[in-house]
């Protein structure tokens, strides 16, 4: 007499492009860094022990000491203070920029893939004008125009930065859409926004957010780089790629007032980096 073989429940659907995996050693130390980095760029104002534009009693050009760790400028200001109010600074800036890039660029993307058509061909191509755009020269060009500040230039980077995210998003949502459980959701009367929303737009999640940490390195020396040119906040703001420039003279007889902030950003950039590894291994984007 044969056997009936036990009904097996149909396995639920999974994308197949994002797998959340445990931690290896050197992701928790990304995620540790980055928890770090954004700690002392919040807490700036009560890290650092004295005001970026108070002059200290030891004078001018004083190098480094245990009252000064990081020495002192040519008007006598704390380097430490005023490099630790120039991370909190680029930090803040690079999260603002990412955050309207990601706003703009996901909205778009999202209503691009959702949509098609010729909703999506119109989106693409204007997304594709923005591409094709030399990205630091049009920033520059619109700090030029609007005048040198750190908000005219975050104003400026933000302008062209979104269109990756928007390819990004609008890649996710297009693949997602000839998915079952879209499918699914159709049949059950989900429809426009709350399609969107609901089975669309978290599938792009992971990608993202694994993009928009690796980006924060790179839009920090975007930063930095214009704010080198003097296309930044104007002195005697705390910026890191301006501190650099305007030290730049004193980099043979004394090095540390152009270093410490040149250190600065690389430990912003290494340390976005080092996050964005760890958190596209974690959730295994393939």
């Amino acid at each position: 007499m044969a056997v009936a073989e036990p009904v097996r429940a149909s396995p639920r659907f999974r994308m197949p492009s994002v797998r959340l995996r445990g931690a290896a050693g050197v992701d928790v130390v990304g995620i540790v860094v980055l928890v770090v980095i954004s700690f002392i760029a919040l807490a700036a104002p009560w890290l650092a022990p004295h005001g970026t534009s108070e002059s200290l009693p030891l004078g001018s050009f004083h190098a480094p000491t245990w009252a000064a760790p990081m020495g002192t400028d040519d008007l006598g200001r704390d380097v430490f203070s005023r490099v630790l109010f120039g991370i909190r600074a680029s930090w803040l800036s690079a999260i603002i920029v990412i955050a309207s890039g990601v706003l703009i660029g996901g909205i778009i993307g999202l209503t691009a893939g959702a949509a098609g058509g010729i909703i999506d061909a119109v989106l693409m191509r204007i997304t594709d004008l923005f591409l094709a755009l030399p990205g630091p020269l049009l920033a520059l060009a619109v700090v030029a125009i609007i005048g040198p500040s750190l908000r005219n230039t975050l104003v400026a980077v933000a302008i062209v930065w979104w269109p990756w995210y928007a390819r990004i998003v609008r890649a996710e949502v297009h693949a997602l859409a000839a998915r079952p459980h879209v499918d699914a959701a159709k049949l059950s009367g989900a429809r426009g926004i709350r399609l969107a929303l609901r089975h669309l737009l978290p599938g792009a999640f992971a990608p993202v957010l694994v993009t928009a940490s690796l980006d924060v390195g790179n839009l920090v020396l975007t930063l930095a780089g214009l704010s080198f040119l003097g296309l930044g906040a104007p002195p005697p703001a705390p910026e890191l790629g301006s501190m650099t420039a305007r030290a730049l003279p004193y980099l043979l007889g004394h090095w540390w007032i152009p270093v410490f902030p040149a250190v600065g950003v690389f430990v912003l950039a290494f340390a976005a980096n080092l996050a964005g590894d760890a958190l596209q291994d974690i959730f295994d984007i393939s």
